[in-house]
């Protein structure tokens, strides 16, 4: 009984001998830090810019395209574009990346061969700051149009045929059905994928902009997860980047709340 005693006692005394001292909370001060910081505007601007670039862009593609595929009638041309369409989802950020840096090489890229076959100078669209946003967006369409094409393929298989019956009895010729039939059809899962993707629209791959970006366009390249990275993998400043993540997710919440309101009130489709 006395050892055990006196067991507990020298450890308890061991443990607080070795403990850290507290650490002071730091309040709102590394916000602050990134808010008055010259990184802010730049890493901001160029996330905002990428995201409603690319929702522009990449989200009507796959609609226009599935919209495209339902129309074709002969099914081995059509199983042979989705494949084609599919295919680049399955190639890896590093492979991709690693294309558009042989494509567009000024040296020997395929780009190049073609500006000088028009008596075009080549361009260093790698390096060139202007040229990234559109670099990665349209690099992204071709790369996930085709899988982001099957949930409106699938949604399109569940349309009445006997609408399209009325709409050619009341003289609506193959257009005219794919607006006033197809697209109300699928309406609703247009709204909820508008829902998901405005609510990660601060979220920019870090993959692809961290491999694309380079000393010259980091102008254009610097995005809040990149500056996360280099501020707290890099430079060790964990509290600093657990802040600037912190920012992130509470505005992409804000923003998927919102919108999925105001979804809710004008559209009747909602999340919840």
């Amino acid at each position: 009984m006395y050892r055990c005693t006196a067991f507990k006692l020298r450890l308890r005394t061991l443990s607080r001998s070795t403990a850290s001292p507290a650490v002071p909370w730091a309040g709102f001060d590394h916000f602050r830090r990134f808010f008055n910081s010259y990184y802010f505007w730049r890493s901001l601007r160029n996330t905002l810019g990428i995201s409603l670039y690319e929702l522009a862009v990449s989200f009507p593609v796959p609609i226009i395209l599935a919209l495209m595929l339902n129309e074709v009638r002969s099914e081995p041309f059509k199983r042979f574009v989705q494949t084609v369409t599919y295919a680049p989802h399955f190639l890896s950020t590093v492979v991709v990346v690693g294309m558009i840096g042989l494509f567009l090489s000024p040296s020997g890229g395929l780009v190049s061969h073609l500006l000088k076959w028009f008596g075009i100078a080549p361009v260093p669209f790698m390096t060139e700051p202007g040229w990234f946003k559109s670099i990665f967006v349209w690099s992204g369409v071709w790369q996930q149009m085709g899988w982001g094409s099957i949930i409106y393929l699938v949604a399109l298989s569940g349309v009445d045929p006997q609408q399209h019956e009325a709409a050619i009895m009341d003289g609506a010729n193959r257009l005219q059905r794919v607006l006033h039939v197809n697209i109300p059809a699928i309406m609703p899962t247009i709204v909820i994928l508008l829902i998901l993707n405005m609510g990660s629209i601060m979220s920019v791959g870090f993959e692809k902009v961290y491999l694309m970006q380079n000393s010259k366009n980091i102008e254009a390249s610097d995005v809040i997860s990149t500056y996360v990275y280099q501020t707290g993998i890099l430079g060790s400043q964990y509290s600093y980047a657990a802040a600037i993540s912190l920012f992130n997710s509470v505005i992409n919440f804000v923003l998927l709340v919102g919108v999925n309101a105001v979804a809710r009130r004008v559209n009747e489709t909602s999340l919840w």
